[in-house]
């Protein structure tokens, strides 16, 4: 961990911002009821987070989308192909070689299309967030208290702003998740010498919604909150919490800098957490979305079915190639949103 902070560069963040003490000025400071306190640190732009997420979602997408192709293949393999299945390395190989780079990423073009997005859309309701718990916790005080008294998320708000975060991009993650599910799935097919339904993205799209309308596009909806809501709980919770931890591992750190080093580790971790707490509602999400029509009554059955013919391990399957991908993923979106941050830094 010490020689993730050993970079000299050094990125601003959200958190030690939050944190971040504003130099005294030399004339007496403001003074509540006789006590002096510290003016509130000016709030991040919301349109700022929107524009750093989406530039941060797409480099997660460029970075993990070839395990994330082999997490959905071996998520909705039958029980007897998956135990006879290659290795998470072993089936990128068989892939590149029977495939190309092409294979590697088929299906990126849903995930790529709604990623910018989804993730400007995570990270500004993650912001959107913080500011309603903030607002709760300073609940009761005048304005100018809550102009003059400097304020710092616990973890819990934090958690309970990841939380929030969630609700809003689901709308945008279902549909996305649903074509891209059974794009990689048809792929899987294509290689064994089966027949492709789809030509592409928007192909598939068109085809759902005649098959079943704007329902059958948010099939997985439920699923994709049960796996997100948890999920973001944990990825902005240790996010956050290690950003912490680690700003005072640097040494000479006055202004609450980041070191690119610091950012990809807390990033990476990040994502590892929010996997796995969300892997088992995502298992259910991918076999329920890629399910022929009328084969589940919904994620209740899905669960049913999978815990009686594979027991409880069926939960973790596709856990492997999940964090694998989620290190260099998620390393990637933070440094990409946090650089993209401190690039706009003009429009606070």
């Amino acid at each position: 961990m010490s020689s993730a902070t050993s970079s000299s560069e050094s990125i601003p963040t959200m958190a030690t911002k939050l944190e971040t003490k504003p130099t005294i000025p030399a004339s007496p400071p403001p003074t509540i009821e006789g006590k002096a306190v510290q003016s509130s640190p000016k709030s991040e732009s919301a349109l700022k987070s929107f524009i750093a997420g989406g530039v941060g979602g797409s480099c997660s997408t460029l970075i993990g989308h070839p395990l994330d192709l082999v997490k959905v293949r071996i998520q909705t393999a039958s029980a007897g192909a998956a135990s006879s299945s290659n290795s998470v390395f072993g089936m990128l190989s068989n892939t590149l070689r029977k495939e190309g780079v092409r294979g590697l990423y088929r299906g990126v073009s849903a995930p790529l299309t709604a990623v910018s997005p989804m993730f400007a859309v995570s990270f500004w309701s993650y912001d959107i967030g913080q500011r309603m718990v903030k607002s709760y916790g300073q609940r009761g005080l005048t304005e100018e208290e809550k102009s003059l008294q400097s304020y710092s998320l616990s973890m819990k708000e934090i958690c309970m702003a990841g939380a929030i975060s969630a609700i809003p991009t689901t709308g945008i993650m279902a549909p996305t998740e649903r074509i891209k599910c059974l794009l990689q799935v048809q792929g899987d097919l294509v290689e064994k010498g089966g027949k492709a339904k789809y030509s592409g993205m928007t192909d598939c799209a068109k085809q759902v919604f005649k098959e079943g309308g704007i329902q059958s596009l948010y099939k997985g909806t439920v699923a994709t909150l049960a796996r997100d809501i948890p999920g973001t709980v944990a990825y902005f919770g240790t996010y956050e919490l290690i950003k912490r931890e680690l700003t005072k591992l640097q040494p000479n750190n006055k202004k609450g800098d980041l070191s690119v080093g610091a950012v990809l580790t807390a990033g990476g971790l990040a994502g590892m957490a929010c996997w796995t707490v969300g892997i088992p509602a995502d298992v259910i999400k991918s076999r329920f979305q890629t399910a022929p029509e009328g084969k589940y009554s919904g994620i209740v059955d899905v669960y049913r079915s999978l815990i009686k013919e594979e027991g409880y391990a069926g939960l973790f399957r596709g856990l492997r190639p999940a964090l694998i991908r989620a290190f260099p993923a998620n390393a990637a979106c933070f440094l990409g949103m946090e650089v993209t941050k401190n690039a706009l830094g003009f429009m606070d």
